[in-house]
């Protein structure tokens, strides 16, 4: 016997078709509701009510529409009735930011503080992302949950860092964050952060290998729109694929891995930022050209080396990300096209579409995109 759906799924049903509408297309009329979903008005009307009155979405001026002789109600959806937080653990400070429904930054921290596996250390992040909250006027029922970016592997749960040599973290369990924070919390691998940005931003972008080139290196390969962690939770971690075994040593134990020729602590000297770097580079000092076009060559070598493995497009991403340009790309492009077996008769490089706070945003989002998938979309 087929199982029927009831009057209150049907309900649900148009409740969420509507508020995904007004999500997708930012502000739009009553009309435009009905005739695109071909909902009657009566039903669409009902629910715009119940939607408003329950703070989801609200009146936004007026819209012109081909409908009607005259302006029309405009509806968009209330953006932080839900915020997300997304947090960056890093070895010397924390990076917070709190995005709204769209994923667009409501506001940011930075502080100075060391890592360590001590309570100390847990109460003081936590009475920190407390006290921002309370600073911004959110309240408790407005906030989805926080997502902590760390550097290194996590469980398929997101509940323990499964291999975190940077930080010396493994092990480590979300309850030392959630004990101090009354909200749902998970961990989530830096790089994978940085590739749920890139989805987020690029709804056409379905398989791709992104590389995340910050201070350490790290990637995720994306295929049709998922993350692949791998049997062992462990794809992608490019950054321990060996290049040159008499190299210089890495943080895992062994010598000349990706990392040691391709992140960002190779390029920059002690106490060198990337603003510093790239300004001596654009106005062409040759120690600086010599020192970018030796990491763009290891970085070429390491892209040929993947791409040989995985045919797609490569995305680079990461901090270095906002300081690519074409010419560097046309570097890597032609690097590559001397190393290859196979004539590239396509450029498959791509800068990062989203390469300002990518990974705390991307830390954020997971509890966006489930709320936005839920079948029952709740009242604050």
């Amino acid at each position: 016997m087929k199982n029927s759906i009831t009057p209150n799924q049907i309900k649900q049903n148009n409740r969420n078709l509507i508020y995904h509408y007004i999500y997708q297309h930012r502000k739009v009329s009553q009309q435009d509701i009905c005739y695109d979903l071909r909902l009657s008005r009566p039903t669409v009307t009902t629910n715009l009510s119940a939607l408003e009155q329950d703070g989801l979405i609200e009146k936004n001026g007026q819209i012109s529409t081909d409908y009607v002789g005259r302006k029309a109600a405009a509806y968009s959806i209330v953006p932080d009735r839900r915020i997300s937080i997304g947090v960056e653990i890093l070895k010397n400070e924390v990076k917070i930011i709190f995005v709204n429904l769209y994923g667009e930054k409501i506001d940011r921290l930075v502080f100075a503080v060391d890592f360590t596996k001590e309570e100390s250390y847990f109460k003081i992040v936590s009475e920190r992302i407390l006290e921002f909250k309370n600073k911004l006027n959110i309240s408790e029922e407005q906030i989805l949950g926080i997502g902590f970016a760390m550097q290194g592997l996590v469980s398929p749960d997101r509940r323990t860092v499964i291999y975190g040599k940077i930080l010396s973290c493994t092990g480590l369990s979300i309850d030392e964050f959630t004990r101090y924070l009354p909200y749902p919390c998970c961990f989530l691998h830096d790089a994978e952060c940085a590739a749920i940005s890139e989805m987020w931003v690029s709804p056409e972008l379905q398989s791709a290998f992104y590389l995340s080139i910050s201070k350490h290196l790290g990637a995720a390969v994306i295929s049709n729109r998922e993350i692949l962690s791998g049997m062992h939770g462990h794809s992608a971690t490019i950054e321990h694929i060996q290049m040159e075994p008499d190299g210089d040593l890495c943080y895992c134990g062994k010598r000349g891995c990706m990392e040691t020729l391709c992140s960002l602590n190779v390029l920059l000297s002690n106490e060198e930022s990337l603003d510093d770097f790239f300004t001596h580079l654009r106005q062409q000092e040759e120690p600086y050209q010599i020192r970018w076009e030796q990491f763009l060559t290891h970085l070429a070598r390491a892209i040929n080396m993947l791409h040989l493995i995985h045919d797609t497009d490569y995305i680079l991403g990461g901090y270095l990300a906002p300081y690519l340009r074409t010419e560097d790309l046309n570097f890597l492009h032609q690097e590559i096209s001397h190393m290859t077996s196979f004539p590239e008769t396509q450029d498959f490089l791509l800068i990062s579409k989203m390469p300002t706070h990518n990974i705390t945003i991307g830390a954020a989002l997971p509890y966006i995109q489930t709320f936005l998938n839920t079948s029952t979309l709740s009242s604050v």
